[in-house]
């Protein structure tokens, strides 16, 4: 009987040991989430962090981002079309390209490439932080380093993840359109009706609520796991490790959750 308490006292050891850094994370993005709507958060301080952060996430690579976008639009768009069209399946190649690489995939590569870009960043400026004792000498001079540090970092992660995605995704719809129609403009009626049957008020919100979880997931992540980095200096590259493979698999379940619920 003893060894049997044993094993389920291990077990349960094991089983708080996995799930606490889960809870924790989620505790901090909730509290992330509700300060990002407090009036208190947005002054001439904060803003200018987020504007920082907008500016390193996403105008910097605003031009490459975009022409690399463009040319993975293109051969996809193309070899989506010539198959359908090789299966007399020519009317439905558009919309199957809208559904695939603007609802699908132009978010999750946008999510990534903010991931690579300013997530691994993030991770290792708090964990840095931490570790160099920065945030408890910031709440010992009374300063809140969740609204001054965290929030602001989390707002521009997420306005980067949701205006690069926009940014593809009409890249993306006007490749479409010429590699169908050329620049004629008699396509356009016909165009904008498989617009409107491919992004129904429902799809645009679930697309929304997607980027907006991809957002949260590129910073939250990050931050959390800086905040869990042990006061020791070799510790900062496991922190950021650590991090980037959750942050992974939150993008991927995000994604398949997505998908799940939009075609099962």
């Amino acid at each position: 009987m003893r060894w049997l308490i044993k094993l389920l006292t291990r077990s349960g050891d094991i089983l708080i040991a996995r799930f606490s850094p889960m809870a924790r994370m989620l505790s901090f993005g909730g509290i992330a989430l509700a300060g990002i709507f407090s009036p208190r958060l947005y002054n001439s301080a904060t803003r200018t962090v987020v504007e920082k952060q907008i500016y390193f996430t996403a105008w910097q690579i605003l031009g490459s981002f975009s022409l690399f976008a463009a040319l993975l639009s293109l051969i996809l768009i193309q070899i989506a079309v010539t198959a359908a069209r090789n299966y007399g399946l020519g009317d439905l190649a558009l919309e199957v390209v809208l559904r695939f690489l603007v609802i699908e995939l132009l978010p999750l590569v946008t999510a990534l490439f903010v991931a690579l870009r300013s997530g691994a960043a993030i991770n290792a400026e708090i964990a840095l932080m931490n570790i160099n004792n920065e945030i408890q000498a910031l709440a010992d001079v009374g300063v809140d380093a969740l609204r001054l540090e965290f929030l602001p970092r989390v707002i521009g992660g997420v306005l980067s993840v949701l205006a690069l995605t926009a940014v593809v995704s009409l890249i993306a719809m006007l490749i479409a359109y010429v590699s169908l129609y050329g620049l004629e403009t008699s396509g356009l009626a016909a165009f904008s009706q498989i617009l409107g049957q491919v992004f129904s008020p429902l799809q645009v919100l679930g697309l929304w609520l997607k980027c907006l979880m991809f957002g949260l997931a590129v910073t939250v992540i990050p931050i959390a796991a800086g905040l869990e980095a042990p006061h020791k200096l070799f510790f900062a590259p496991i922190a950021v490790h650590t991090g980037m493979v959750r942050l992974f698999f939150a993008l991927m379940l995000i994604e398949v959750g997505s998908l799940a619920i939009t075609y099962l």
